[in-house]
C-alpha cells in the first residue's frame, strides 16, 4: 500500500476507534472483568489494526473487526492465568480465581456499554476521578483533552486515572448493571458525573471562554446513550431533556468576540429547534425528580417565543418545588431571581440577603451578581457597582469578570444600563449547578438547566 493509502487506513484506524472504543472496551471488561486490563487491551487491538489494515486494507466492518481482536486477546489473557493457576494448584498454591471467558454475543453489546457506565461511576470513585474516569473510557477523549476542558495538567489527569482503575480493581468492584437501593444509588453517581461535565462545558469555570462546547457535545451523548440504555428510568430521561434544552441555546450565549449574550438579548432564533423538539420528547418520558423539574423550568424558557413570554411564575414554583427535592443555598438563589421577575425585585432582595450567611456561597460571584442585579432596578446604583465589582473579584472565568465589570461600570453611569434587562442580565455560570449546591456545581441565572443556578435569568 502506498504512502497515500496508508494515511487513510490510519485516520481510519484512528476514527472508528474513537466511535468504538467505549463498546470495545465494555466488551473486553465483561472477559477479563477489570477496566484498566480492558482498556489496555483494547489498545492492543487498535495498534495492531495501525499496523494491519494499511497493508491488508480496510475491512468491511472495521468495528468490529477491532472488538473480535481485543476480545481475542482477552480470552487469550484468560486462558493463560488459568493455565498458570492450574499449574500452581497442582503444587499445592492456590491463585485468585478468574472469571471464565464468556462468549462474545454481538447483542450484548449494549449491556456491556451500560455496566462499563455504573462502574466508571461507582461511588467509590471521587466525583473528579469518576468524571476524569468515564471521559477516558466512555467519552474517548485522551488525558491531554480533558486536563484542556477541565484545565488542569496533564499529569493531574493521567493519575486520577491510575488511581480509579486501581481503587476499582483493588474494591473488585463487579462489572454489572447494579439493582435495587443499590442500583438507585449508582444511578444517582451516573447521572450526577453525566451532568457535571455538561456543566463545566456549559459555563466554564475558569479561563477565557466562557463554553468548552466539546464537554457538553460528551456529555450529551453520554445522556442519550444512557437514556437508550435506561429506557425505564425517569430520571434518565430528565436529565437528558435538561440538557438537550440547555444545549439548544449554545449558539445564542454568546457574540462574534465570544462575550457573552444574556438571555434577554439572545436571538431566540438562533436556537437549535431541533434540540428543542428532543428536549420536549424526553420531558414527557421523565419524572418528577430533581432532574426533571430543572428540565420543565428550560422548558419554560424553550416556550416562550420572546424573553417578555417567559412564564416566571411557574418558574419560581418549579424552583420551589426542586428546593423540597434538593434544599440548597444555591437553587435557593434561583428562585429569588425568578420571584424577582415575577413579583418585582423588592419581594426578592429580602431572599437573596437571608442567603449572605450561606457558607457554601462565601465565594459564589452570583450571589453579589445576582444581588447588583436588583439593586440597579430598584434604582440603587452605587451599592450595586459595588456587589458587580465583587461579584468580579470572585469568578475565575475571564469572560464573566469582564461582563461583571461591564455592569459595574454601566451600573455608576446615571445614563448607563448596567448591561441588561432585569433580571436576564444577572450573569450566570453552569447548566445547572450541582444539585447540592455545592462548590462542584455553579448554576446560571439563565433559566433551567439544573439545580444550581440555573435559573431564571441569565444566559
Amino acid at each position: 500500500m502506498n504512502g497515500s493509502n496508508a494515511a487513510v487506513a490510519a485516520g481510519t484506524v484512528e476514527a472508528v476507534f474513537r466511535i468504538e472504543s467505549a463498546r470495545i472496551i465494555a466488551g473486553v471488561t465483561r472477559i477479563v472483568r477489570d477496566v484498566g486490563i480492558a482498556e489496555e487491551l483494547a489498545q492492543d487491538a487498535l495498534v495492531a489494526a495501525l499496523e494491519q489494515w494499511p497493508e491488508q486494507g480496510v475491512p468491511d466492518r472495521p468495528g468490529a473487526w477491532l472488538m473480535a481482536t481485543a476480545k481475542h486477546r482477552a480470552i487469550d489473557l484468560v486462558r493463560r492465568r488459568e493455565t498458570y493457576a492450574r499449574k500452581l494448584a497442582e503444587v499445592g498454591r492456590s491463585l485468585e480465581d478468574v472469571p471464565p471467558p464468556e462468549p462474545a454475543a454481538p447483542d450484548d453489546i449494549d449491556d456491556d456499554l451500560l455496566r462499563l457506565i455504573f462502574t466508571a461511576c461507582h461511588p467509590v470513585l471521587s466525583a473528579q476521578a469518576r468524571i476524569a474516569l468515564t471521559l477516558r473510557l466512555l467519552g474517548g477523549l485522551t488525558t491531554q483533552e480533558i486536563a484542556r476542558g477541565f484545565l488542569t495538567s496533564e499529569p493531574t489527569v493521567a493519575q486520577r486515572i491510575v488511581r480509579a482503575k486501581r481503587s476499582l480493581a483493588e474494591a473488585r468492584v463487579p462489572f454489572e448493571v447494579p439493582y435495587g437501593a443499590d442500583r438507585a444509588a449508582r444511578l444517582s453517581s451516573v447521572l450526577e458525573v453525566v451532568y457535571l461535565i455538561f456543566n463545566e462545558g456549559y459555563s466554564a469555570t475558569a479561563g477565557d471562554d466562557l463554553l468548552r462546547p466539546a464537554l457538553c457535545e460528551d456529555a450529551l451523548r453520554l445522556a442519550r446513550v444512557l437514556a437508550a440504555l435506561a429506557p425505564e428510568e425517569p430520571e434518565v430521561h430528565g436529565l437528558a431533556a435538561l440538557l438537550e434544552l440547555q444545549a439548544a441555546r449554545t449558539a445564542a450565549r454568546t457574540g462574534p468576540d465570544g462575550q457573552p449574550v444574556l438571555l434577554a438579548d439572545q436571538n431566540r432564533a438562533r436556537w437549535d429547534r431541533l434540540l428543542i423538539r428532543r428536549g420536549f420528547a424526553a420531558l414527557r418520558r421523565a419524572g418528577g425528580g430533581p432532574y426533571s423539574v430543572q428540565a420543565a423550568i428550560a422548558a419554560c424558557h424553550a416556550k416562550a417565543v420572546r424573553y417578555e413570554d417567559t412564564d416566571w411564575a411557574t418558574i419560581a414554583a418549579l424552583y420551589g418545588r426542586l428546593m423540597v427535592l434538593t434544599p440548597s443555598p444555591v437553587v435557593e438563589l434561583n428562585r429569588a431571581v425568578a420571584v424577582s421577575m415575577a413579583e418585582g425585585p423588592a419581594a426578592a432582595l429580602p431572599l437573596v440577603d437571608a442567603l449572605a450567611a450561606a457558607p457554601a456561597l462565601r465565594e459564589y460571584h452570583l450571589l453579589p451578581s445576582v444581588r447588583g442585579d436588583l439593586l440597579v432596578r430598584l434604582g440603587r446604583p452605587a451599592e450595586a457597582r459595588a456587589e458587580f465589582e465583587r461579584a468580579a473579584a470572585l469568578t475565575r472565568n475571564a469572560r464573566e469578570r469582564e461582563l461583571l465589570l461591564r455592569r459595574a461600570a454601566a451600573a455608576g453611569d446615571p445614563g448607563g444600563a448596567a448591561g441588561g434587562s432585569g433580571a436576564g442580565s444577572a450573569t450566570g455560570r453552569g447548566a445547572a449547578g450541582s444539585a447540592t449546591g455545592s462548590a462542584t456545581g455553579s448554576g446560571t441565572t439563565e433559566g433551567g438547566a439544573t439545580p444550581g443556578p440555573p435559573a431564571a435569568a441569565g444566559r
